[in-house]
């Protein structure tokens, strides 16, 4: 690659010729701030934090979007860049909403930490400001404008990462905001609930709908009996919440910490992840042995429920009508486990610790309630998690692992762990079909093809005779793109496993916010993955159909996957959703 060599603060270096000034200095270990900066998601320049001064230029550049040459000079810390630094960041603090304490992005914004560091004790501007809205009606996701500072990462994110395009900038001028069209509500936007542009937000203008109290209050309710149960990405990223390095597996002291803020029992929804194997598996085995809807298209993620309903309504179909694992859980802790502990299923309040802010939209959906009891109560995301066990005064790195409750629902395999990375519930359903079909154990469990972060990957499987071809999407872009290809008879497969979000569960929209800078040297997807993995590897059962507590539920109470039992308590159906609905747009 062609190289050129530049200076940057009296230091030489060498890069490639297509670099920014950004990158450049980065190579140079000079630090820059940014603050709109994304990388390769929003690279505009637009708020000018990163200018730098260039040998030879008339103005200041913005380092993010400025190409290298050779022999420039540059200097990233001079009295006038500062001094630019400071103003542009004290205008736009000026139509800010600066009451940081109350704040949930309170030590973990990216504003308030560039405020720190550039020493901004005061604010010289005056006038008017933009009167904000907060938009707090879905579920999922709430959005306030006044603390929104037009950096543009949401909007890009959601058109660029996810191609779905919910949010962009409306008005003019002083007055612009970010917002869905017809200045809907973001409960009738055609929005999948990712949470994605919650992560790529710096502030707290995006945030997760906060149901801690909701929690807390079902604690404190003396007659309630109150179940956690924690998705496997969840032990991958939580102590990040508290220092610890990204991709962590903190498993022992997020189950100690659940036990001391008082959850009366504390499950893995990884029981759940192979009860979804039992019941998706099979499903797929009747799908090809009877002429079924093929390709079986997996239904673990609701973002990417949701973006079928609303982009892909004609393959509804060929949606597998598992509820997702925590949806299952549910069930089984207010009917199976209930009747075995002698519980009142009324009196039981099930609590799902996940990675998504979708989950929580999933949660609330009519489909979810079996003989009118919810399947989940409240969903709390791991940021909430982690917020709740601070609230709790609980000194989470002292803390002692500890193990799952194990009554009844307590085991679990490495196939369930393996649900949070993308390509794991593929590689979790081929361990099972694989030994159902072949009558045999497996040589090797290990479907590495179906890993990765590969944008599409895809596999031919030779099970019991039946070449099985199999895809994995993970991110709407890359469904919508797997999708097409299937339509236009360009691919043709059995079983096909997408996931909303780029990397699966693990960089789910209700995971530790990581500062942009980070994201320039790790890949996030790929360190949180590898704690999956690892955890996989050290159990001594892997397969779904081994766990003995599942072949328990089948023998003491389903009967066998897919049963009429079954169907009622874990199964359910999807429908085609309006995009905007007339009566929604605001005229």
């Amino acid at each position: 690659m062609e190289k050129v060599t530049l200076t940057i603060d009296n230091i030489k270096v060498s890069v490639p010729k297509d670099y920014t000034v950004l990158e450049a200095a980065k190579e140079a270990n000079i630090d820059i701030p940014t603050l709109c900066y994304l990388k390769e998601v929003n690279e505009v320049g637009a708020c000018r934090m990163c200018i730098v001064e260039v040998k030879g230029a008339r103005a200041l550049q913005a380092a993010c979007v400025h190409p290298v040459s050779d022999g420039m000079e540059i200097k990233t810390n001079t009295k006038k860049v500062r001094d630019a630094r400071r103003s542009t960041l004290e205008l736009i603090l000026s139509n800010h909403n600066r009451e940081c304490l109350t704040c949930v992005r309170n030590k973990s914004c990216e504003l308030q930490s560039l405020s720190e560091e550039l020493g901004i004790r005061d604010i010289p501007y005056g006038g008017a400001k933009v009167e904000g809205t907060i938009d707090s009606i879905s579920h999922s996701i709430v959005r306030d404008s006044s603390k929104c500072i037009l950096c543009g990462r949401c909007v890009n994110t959601c058109k660029k990462v996810q191609e779905i395009g919910v949010l962009d900038f409306v008005n003019r001028g002083f007055d612009t905001q970010v917002a869905p069209a017809f200045d809907v509500s973001m409960m009738d936007a055609p929005c999948i609930y990712c949470g994605q542009c919650i992560v790529a937000c710096p502030v707290a203008a995006l945030r997760e709908k906060d149901d801690i109290e909701k929690v807390w209050d079902a604690i404190s309710d003396e007659d309630t009996f109150v179940v956690a149960q924690t998705a496997p990405a969840v032990r991958a990223a939580l102590g990040e919440e508290f220092g610890y390095e990204i991709g962590t597996r903190v498993t022992g002291k997020m189950v100690a910490s659940l036990r001391r803020l008082g959850f009366d029992r504390v499950f893995d929804t990884n029981f759940g992840a192979d009860l979804t194997i039992m019941e998706e598996g099979h499903e797929l085995l009747d799908r090809i042995k009877n002429n079924g809807v093929l390709p079986m298209i997996t239904s673990c993620s609701p973002g990417w429920i949701r973006y079928c309903e609303f982009n892909h309504p004609d393959i509804l179909e060929n949606l597998s009508t598992c509820k997702s694992p925590h949806q299952m859980m549910g069930a089984i802790i207010k009917s199976y486990f209930a009747n075995k502990k002698g519980l009142n299923p009324k009196k039981i309040f099930v609590v799902s610790i996940m990675p998504c802010t979708s989950k929580k939209t999933e949660a609330m959906r009519a489909e979810m309630n079996v003989n009118g009891l919810r399947d989940v109560d409240a969903v709390l995301t791991t940021r909430e998690l982690g917020r709740m066990i601070k609230q709790g005064r609980i000194d989470f790195r002292n803390l002692g692992d500890e193990m799952f409750d194990q009554d009844l629902l307590g085991e679990y395999t490495g196939a369930g762990v393996i649900f949070g990375a993308t390509g794991g519930v593929m590689e979790a359903a081929l361990r099972t079909v694989a030994e159902v079909l072949e009558e045999k154990p497996l040589e090797d469990i290990n479907f590495t093809a179906v890993r990765g972060i590969e944008d599409i990957k895809e596999a031919q499987v030779n099970l019991g005779g039946i070449d099985v071809k199999v895809a994995v999407a993970h991110g709407t872009k890359m469904a919508d793109k797997l999708l097409q290809m299937v339509k236009n008879g360009e691919r043709e497969y059995h079983f096909i496993e997408i996931m909303g979000c780029s990397g699966g569960c693990v960089t789910g929209g209700g995971q530790p916010h990581v500062p942009a800078k980070k994201l320039m040297d790790v890949d996030v997807r790929v360190e949180r993955a590898k704690a999956l993995y690892e955890e996989d590897e050290i159990l001594p059962v892997r397969k779904s159909h081994e766990n003995t507590m599942i072949k328990k539920l089948y023998k003491d109470f389903l009967g066998h996957p897919n049963s009429h039992k079954a169907h009622e308590l874990l199964h359910t159906h999807y429908h085609k959703r309006e995009k905007y609905p007339k009566d929604k747009v605001m005229k």
